[in-house]
């Protein structure tokens, strides 16, 4: 087992990462539209290509982190974030700013939690259930902490200087990212799993690609509602500063749903947990249809529950499906398709709000919700009977 040292590395860089990288523009969005005058669907649109880089550089960057290890791979992803704060924020052009993005979308893909996934499958193998759920604890609050905290920035010193201020931050994780352990300590149990019997792997198969499909759907969904939750919270009439608060406890749920997943430990099977995830981002959706006060508070409350724990899910059932020695390659490639589909996400919703309102943009939340849950319960009656499902590599 890894230390508790690394799991702390990991933990802090996943709550600075997450929270200036993927929360960012949601705080700064609104911002940027208002001082250069592009269109919201214009400014949203490069971190949609922010989007479709880590979904093109999945396999690649999964690859790299199989072959080196996560430390040097998430250790420049953190440089490149930094650079990419500094080009965004002396942007004054349209071409600036979306070849800022992409290299935004690079840097992302080689420091969030599908790099830290593949890091700990490496380092530990199949244990790593626990560290991963561990990790992404403090990752749950990045929103909560820096909504408010970019909305502060923005007021006070300007998006620009904001950015210079989460370039710093990148630079803080790029020191936590180097301390990570070295490749030379992988797991000492890899590959003496046993191979699959040809009559289940049909059966994995179909589980990998309803993998896929549900961690596309959910991403779409994700993508769209992290760009636009605050708008849409403040669509039930909240001021904006109070919209940003509700809209915070959205990590509080994610955090409170991984500290409960920590306490049951490996008692609750990956795909049922899978199960349970998509039900709740459900149930948060239907309440946000409900309208009103209270509504809202339990929406953003009980939808980060379901995001928490589905990330989680994201990170562990691989583990159960092929090796470890391949989790960067298999997982980023299966991963591949979320990220191109999330990239548009923030794009439709900023449509959708501006044409038809903030009812239409829960509707279709709601459509992508029951997506998943149907992916989810599908493949936990797929491998409810499984038994020993672990195979070298899924060919």
């Amino acid at each position: 087992m890894i230390g508790a040292g690394t799991v702390v590395l990991l933990s802090l860089s996943q709550f600075l990462c997450w929270g200036i990288g993927y929360y960012m523009i949601g705080v700064f969005g609104p911002a940027i539209a208002a001082e250069t005058g592009w269109t919201l669907p214009v400014v949203y649109g490069g971190f949609s290509g922010a989007l479709i880089v880590m979904g093109l550089s999945s396999g690649p960057v999964g690859r790299m982190i199989d072959q080196y290890g996560g430390r040097p791979v998430m250790t420049v992803g953190s440089a490149l974030l930094a650079v990419g704060f500094c080009s965004l924020a002396l942007s004054h052009s349209l071409a600036a700013y979306g070849a800022s993005w992409l290299l935004v979308g690079l840097a992302l893909r080689m420091t969030l939690y599908e790099a830290a996934f593949a890091t700990l499958a490496h380092l530990v193998g199949r244990a790593a259930r626990k560290p991963i759920s561990r990790i992404t604890l403090l990752g749950g609050l990045a929103s909560s902490a820096f909504w408010p905290v970019g909305d502060l920035l923005v007021s006070e010193i300007g998006w620009r200087n904001g950015l210079f201020v989460y370039a710093a931050l990148a630079v803080v994780s790029m020191t936590l990212h180097w301390f990570i352990p070295a490749t030379a300590e992988r797991f000492p149990e890899a590959g003496v799993e046993p191979t699959v019997s040809e009559t289940s792997r049909p059966k994995l198969k179909t589980a990998a690609l309803l993998f896929a499909l549900m961690n596309t759907v959910s991403a779409f969904l994700n993508s769209g509602l992290s760009a636009h939750m605050v708008a849409i919270i403040g669509g039930f009439g909240f001021a904006a500063g109070v919209a940003v608060g509700v809209s915070s406890l959205r990590g509080v749920g994610q955090s409170l749903a991984r500290l409960a997943e920590i306490a049951a430990g490996s008692r609750v099977d990956s795909f049922v947990l899978g199960v349970v995830a998509a039900a709740a981002l459900v149930c948060s959706i239907g309440f946000a249809l409900a309208e009103g006060v209270v509504a809202a508070i339990i929406f953003a409350f009980v939808y980060g529950i379901g995001i928490g724990l589905l990330t989680i899910v994201r990170g562990i059932q691989p583990l159960e499906l092929f090796d470890p020695r391949s989790y960067g390659r298999l997982s980023g490639w299966m991963l591949m398709p979320g990220f191109i589909a999330s990239a548009f996400a923030p794009v439709v919703y900023a449509a959708i709000i501006e044409s038809q309102g903030q009812k239409a943009a829960i509707v279709l939340s709601l459509v992508l919700a029951l997506g998943t849950l149907a992916c989810a319960i599908a493949m936990q009656q797929l491998l409810r009977k499984r038994g020993a499902t672990p195979t070298r590599e899924m060919d």
